[in-house]
């Protein structure tokens, strides 16, 4: 038979059921279906009955096999007629790179599998895939992409394909695994399994894709804070530029003028030593002048010119005594004084021009201060707004020293004190406090947890940022030890601020807009509450 009434027959009619692939030594059984001769044979080698894989007949006994020289012959020119179309089409095919999975069924070039089968066990180019895709019988095999590590995929324990899934363990198992050791479990195919754990992915991509997405939104949100940032730079230190560039260029002008004083000083005495050297010069002139014509009469043998010019000669000329002839120095005195105190004046200037715009900036950042009515000592009164706060009546003092503190944790037991019930963890914040008239004061911000029980210590160690007044004039910055601030006035009005990032707490006096004292470095890890005088 030619390889073209060949063709007239369907391709399943060349394929062993058991392999799959093209006939090899093909026999019949009784029944009259056809198989490879090693395939049947290794088939009813497992089995205890001979029966027929396809049609499940049993025999009594184990048929006699001939191989069908008929199918044979015609299994042979198919398989050539194949392997010459295999041939052509697999020009087209890339062969199998190292790290990709090889089809098993090419027997020259390995070509690149596409697909696995899970019923078969075998991975497909695209040439020997064909069947998979276009005969009925095979085409209820589940197909896969290539896998390259079959092992892991076969039960450990009966070395059969794992296609169940116990949902009582969560593993997967086997068929035998599941008549076995998962008998009473719950167990489901794996594709049901599958299809459950997608939709669970499913939700957990939706969700993942909103933290996505917000994240996206933050890092938007940040480029845009960033950029503001960069705003907000780029204009401070062009203002910074502008400000340096004004006292770089009026301390030039001092120093131009300065030094322009000095020389216009010395060429005024150079002038002056000009001036004298010219008068001894003519003096000088003239003396010589005279000395020349009593030279001449000296060697003169007339007596009669001799006598008749000896007065006017043997008087002396009217010259100037030289005997303390000097130039006075020019005095510097008070130049450099005064150069230095037009600098002050403008850097006074300058200083408080920018102290006034540092002011004016961080008040944008005011807050409302309330007081917190837990916190303040017994001995203290608040305002019905709780807006100010003041001590108690001296008969108020009597009674309470008779009388024990109620147990609130919240409360100063020792301290006359008063905390804002505002908290601050993050951002800037910026309160004012009239201290006018007070004689001794301290306020600034704490902790949220700071200590208040006994003798407390207000220093930032123990989580206090406080500056003060003692003794009607002694100012200080509450630190381990005291540091005293020497200010040119009294304030009337104090400003605290705040900044969180970058660890600031800022104070000023509010009517003259100069900076008090500023604790930098400080670390706010927590809550943040003002702290204010007893008298607020």
């Amino acid at each position: 038979m030619s390889a073209a009434s060949c063709c007239l027959l369907a391709e399943d009619q060349f394929l062993c059921s058991i392999c799959l692939d093209v006939f090899t030594n093909p026999v019949s059984t009784p029944c009259g279906h056809n198989f490879c001769k090693n395939c049947i044979t290794e088939h009813w080698n497992s089995k205890v009955h001979c029966d027929c894989p396809n049609c499940k007949k049993v025999f009594d006994r184990r048929p006699e096999l001939q191989v069908n020289t008929f199918i044979s012959e015609m299994a042979a020119q198919f398989r050539q007629s194949a392997q010459q179309e295999a041939s052509s089409s697999s020009s087209d095919q890339q062969a199998a790179k190292p790290g990709e999975v090889s089809c098993d069924v090419c027997t020259g070039t390995k070509l690149k599998a596409l697909k696995f089968c899970l019923v078969c066990l075998a991975s497909y180019c695209e040439t020997h895939l064909e069947p998979h895709l276009t005969l009925s019988g095979l085409k209820r095999h589940q197909l896969i992409n290539p896998v390259e590590n079959l092992e892991g995929r076969m039960c450990t324990k009966h070395d059969k394909l794992l296609e169940l899934f116990c949902k009582t363990d969560q593993v997967c198992v086997c068929m035998l695994c599941a008549i076995s050791d998962h008998k009473t479990h719950d167990v489901v195919p794996l594709k049901e399994e599958n299809e459950g754990k997608k939709a669970e992915l499913g939700k957990t991509e939706a969700e993942i894709k909103q933290m996505i997405q917000k994240r996206q939104l933050n890092i938007q949100e940040l480029k845009r804070s960033v950029k503001l940032r960069q705003r907000d730079v780029d204009r401070e230190i062009a203002h910074g530029v502008q400000v340096f560039t004004a006292l770089k260029e009026f301390v030039e002008r001092v120093q131009a003028e300065f030094i322009k004083t000095i020389k216009e000083k010395q060429r005024t005495t150079e002038k002056q030593a000009e001036n004298l050297i010219e008068a001894l010069k003519q003096e000088i002139s003239e003396l010589k002048k005279r000395r020349s014509e009593i030279e001449q009469l000296l060697h003169s043998e007339d007596h009669l010119q001799l006598l008749r010019n000896f007065s006017s000669l043997n008087i002396a000329p009217p010259i100037k005594d030289w005997t303390e002839v000097s130039v006075c120095p020019p005095s510097y005195e008070g130049t450099l004084v005064r150069a230095a105190a037009q600098l002050e004046e403008m850097f006074s200037k300058k200083t408080k021009n920018l102290f006034e715009a540092e002011l004016k900036r961080v008040q944008q950042y005011a807050v409302d201060v309330t007081l917190d009515p837990d916190i303040p000592h017994p001995c203290l009164f608040l305002s019905d707004d709780i807006k100010w706060v003041r001590d108690k009546d001296d008969d108020y003092y009597d009674y309470y020293e008779e009388v024990s503190l109620p147990d609130n944790s919240k409360q100063f037991d020792a301290c006359c004190c008063v905390l804002g019930e505002q908290s601050f963890s993050s951002g800037r914040f910026y309160y004012e406090v009239q201290v006018k008239g007070k004689t001794d004061w301290y306020l600034g911000v704490a902790r949220e947890s700071v200590n208040r029980k006994g003798q407390i210590s207000l220093t930032p160690q123990d989580g206090y940022w406080t500056i003060c007044l003692r003794n009607e004039n002694v100012y200080g910055a509450l630190a381990d030890p005291l540091v005293r601030l020497s200010l040119k006035s009294k304030p009337e009005k104090v400003g605290v601020f705040v900044d969180c990032e970058e660890g600031l707490v800022s104070f000023y006096d509010v009517d003259t807009a100069a900076l008090i004292h500023s604790f930098t470095g400080c670390s706010f890890t927590e809550k943040t509450l003002p702290i204010l005088p007893s008298w607020f």
